[in-house]
């Protein structure tokens, strides 16, 4: 059933908007006018310097806590933190080594920390049935033995997973190994992370509170903060960076590119990098989604700007139909350390379609009834089917093959596909698109599916037993139901 039949079927209300504060544009949309109208992103000033992650190696603490956070041109807000502001700080670590996080709860309520795209024991991974209460901590022990790569982390209690990122909880994760440090690829101020997340304000405030019809659709902001910055700009020298793309909005998807139409290079995907270099003029980013590229400054002139920027990608859906600028990059340096664009990144071991012991078909197109996330409908589904704790949905032999085949064909809404404790290659993509573009190209542990298509994923499932999840990362979807069982065994 598709979103209108389904919202004139359970009388559900009309779409309406927010009044804004004097940062935001006021509006008051209906249903139909949202089918017209993407809300509207506020671009501010560009004016503040992008803020860089501590990066912190090997064994860390993190506090989970109440705060007060400086986010909309010195305003204050209350936020959720990993430490004094937006977002933790950045874990580094290295294939082979054993990382210990401590985390101690300091909130009201319960959480935990989903370590996405990290394949670890079933106990370590963050499942919503492993909480950390109220007053307590908990120690994550994290076998790095995975492909380097851009990862990140996350809470992941059912009912409060969107919220408690949205109000901040959220940090990189990155992962070394010596295949990537050959490569010698630009490093140290040449290297920037980039968290890009859309927020929605009430006064100076955070305000994450959305309706019935915003969990049908996805909670979207007017601002684009990166990096727990609002419009930031960051000064670049004349030569190659790296940027590492992380798309942490609850529900929102860019269409990134540069303002000046200049191409990059896309070298990595989630699970890390590309067998060799893509070059691009625009990459769809879904939330949950990663991407490594490189961009080469040295055609602009010194006191030169150019926008990252997210292009209109739908005419269909309630976001895409706006072109806004994200972040500026100001060229205020002459020279950067040489580097050569390389012709091969990788090896990447593809794996036969004949291996497969099965395959596996889920609809996420269908719409069910029933109490869910949010005390609401509980109307996103997979299969049918909505989230229950105890409830075994799939059952999988470790070291084993499948193929699953994501089917969003009669959908007419967006669902980015996670599957915890794996990752994945995309096999095809059809209706829609119909086509991978270049982060798909590589290993992956999220997959994009924009109404009409239907995406099929394969993957031999590790030595880890247990049970993991696998959802929509749309998290307003998450939390309403989207997301079932898996165990292997």
């Amino acid at each position: 059933m598709k979103r209108r039949e389904f919202i004139k079927q359970t009388g559900l209300s009309a779409i309406t908007a927010w009044a804004g504060s004097s940062l935001l544009l006021s509006a008051c949309h209906t249903e139909e006018d949202m089918m017209g109208e993407a809300n509207w992103i506020v671009e501010g000033g560009f004016t503040q310097a992008l803020f860089k992650p501590v990066v912190v190696e090997g064994n860390t603490q993190l506090i989970v806590q109440t705060t007060t956070g400086q986010l909309l041109n010195g305003s204050s807000s209350s936020i959720l933190s990993y430490r004094n502001g937006l977002l933790g700080n950045t874990i580094k670590a290295t294939r082979g080594e054993t990382v210990s996080v401590q985390v101690q709860n300091n909130l009201g309520e319960e959480t935990n920390i989903h370590w996405h795209g990290l394949i670890v024991p079933e106990d370590m991974d963050g499942h919503p049935k492993d909480l950390i209460a109220a007053g307590s901590s908990f120690t994550y022990a994290l076998p790095i033995n995975q492909r380097a790569g851009t990862y990140w982390y996350h809470p992941h209690p059912h009912e409060a997973t969107a919220r408690q990122v949205f109000m901040g909880l959220a940090g990189m994760f990155i992962v070394t190994d010596s295949e990537e440090a050959a490569l010698n690829l630009p490093t140290g101020d040449f290297e920037i992370p980039l968290i890009i997340q859309d927020k929605r304000f009430s006064g100076s405030s955070l305000d994450y509170s959305p309706s019935q019809d915003e969990i049908m659709t996805g909670y979207l902001g007017e601002q684009i903060i990166v990096n727990g910055t609002y419009a930031p700009y960051a000064s670049v020298a004349k030569g190659w960076h790296r940027l590492r793309l992380l798309n942490g909005s609850t529900a929102r998807v860019y269409n990134l590119a540069l303002s000046n139409g200049m191409p990059f290079h896309v070298i990595g995907a989630d699970g890390g990098l590309l067998a060799a270099p893509e070059s691009v003029n625009s990459l769809m980013l879904a939330p949950g989604e990663r991407a490594d590229v490189l961009i080469d400054f040295s055609g602009l002139a010194l006191g030169q700007s150019v926008y990252l920027l997210s292009k209109k990608f739908s005419q269909y859906n309630v976001q895409g139909r706006q072109q806004y600028n994200i972040m500026k990059f100001v060229v205020e340096q002459a020279t950067a350390p040489a580097f050569t664009l390389p012709t091969n990144l990788s090896t990447i071991n593809v794996i036969p379609t004949a291996s497969a012991v099965t395959t596996r078909t889920f609809d996420i197109a269908a719409l069910v009834g029933g109490m869910g996330g949010h005390g609401g409908m509980g109307r996103h589904s997979i299969g049918g089917k909505t989230f229950e704790m105890d409830r075994i949905d799939e059952t999988v032999q470790a070291n084993t093959t499948e193929i699953w085949e994501f089917d969003n064909r009669m959908g007419d809404e967006i669902h980015p596909m996670h599957i915890h404790g794996v990752q994945f290659q995309i096999l095809e993509r059809t209706g829609g698109r119909g086509n991978l573009i270049a982060t798909e190209k590589g290993w992956k542990d999220t997959v994009l599916l924009m109404p009409g298509e239907k995406v099929r994923v394969i993957m031999t499932f590790p030595a880890y037993t247990g049970v993991f999840v696998f959802h929509c990362h749309n998290l307003e979807h998450e939390d309403d139901g989207m997301m079932l069982n898996f165990e292997i065994i």
